[in-house]
């Protein structure tokens, strides 16, 4: 049975979020009808942008691994940011911060990369316990920025399960205004707490692992097409990555843009099915 929150529309959605970024997805989504996030994992900063640039059109959140660029200069901050703004999507650095929360104030704020100063969303795992919420959060939450903890993941063999998803939850509830979802195989989050409202459990959830030709990499990568995440397991923006820009350092711009399309178009059907089930 869906859940309230997956019946409505991102739009209506933005309504009852008060985090700024989470305000901004939704409402960027329901303008630009796409919840297609691309996943840009390649190490050349020409073939990052090259990427970006082709696939921007059709997506409303672009995820990046900034450390894995090895030409990584700040004119590519400066080139993503520019980016962002022509084609009107939002930046999401997986970080996937798992440290104390003295250390991941530094890894967000400084070092080469200072991805607060222009990644609008962030992730961490939950292993570290809530200290790492709280020192995210003060960096992030005067610049407006937003955290998604991951609950669960794609691959296979998984330790990201049961309780662990369970007290991921938990903290989540702790913090809704710096947490703005997880990154999740499901929707998370519906289950009833003390004191809580339907409003308060309307977290965003981003889902890795979507593909629509393949079923896995070999590497214990497993997908699920965007019917099954959006329409069935009632979550709300899709991540792809190679199922767009192909394998190695990418496809051409046409092809990209082809393919970004191609997903987009999925996602968003399966989403307009979701909202329109009940009504």
């Amino acid at each position: 049975m869906a859940s309230q929150v997956s019946t409505l529309s991102y739009g209506s959605r933005a309504k009852g979020h008060k985090n700024p970024a989470a305000i901004a997805l939704l409402e960027l989504m329901e303008r630009k009808k796409t919840n297609l996030c691309v996943s840009v994992d390649v190490t050349k900063k020409e073939n990052f942008l090259k990427i970006i640039d082709a696939a921007g059109p059709s997506v409303c959140m672009v995820k990046t691994h900034i450390d894995i660029i090895e030409d990584f200069d700040e004119d590519v901050v400066v080139c993503l940011t520019e980016l962002s703004q022509k084609h009107d999507f939002m930046i999401f650095e997986d970080r996937k911060f798992a440290d104390i929360g003295n250390t991941v104030v530094l890894q967000y704020s400084r070092g080469v990369h200072r991805i607060a100063s222009w990644s609008h969303i962030t992730n961490a795992h939950p292993v570290p316990g809530p200290g790492i919420i709280s020192g995210l959060a003060s960096v992030g939450l005067p610049l407006g920025r937003g955290l998604l903890l991951l609950a669960e993941m794609s691959s296979k063999g998984t330790l990201a399960n049961g309780e662990y998803t369970t007290q991921a939850v938990a903290m989540a509830r702790d913090r809704r205004d710096f947490v703005i979802g997880f990154i999740a195989m499901q929707r998370l989050g519906n289950e009833s707490s003390p004191g809580s409202s339907a409003a308060d459990e309307d977290f965003l959830i981003l889902t890795p692992g979507v593909g629509l030709d393949s079923k896995g990499d070999g590497m214990g990568q497993q997908y699920k097409t965007p019917r099954e995440v959006v329409l069935e397991n009632g979550c709300d923006v899709i991540i792809v990555g190679r199922g767009i820009y192909g394998k190695g350092e990418g496809a051409e711009a046409g092809v990209i843009a082809r393919e970004a399309e191609r997903y987009r178009n999925a996602g968003w059907e399966a989403y307009e099915q979701r909202i329109h089930a009940t009504s």
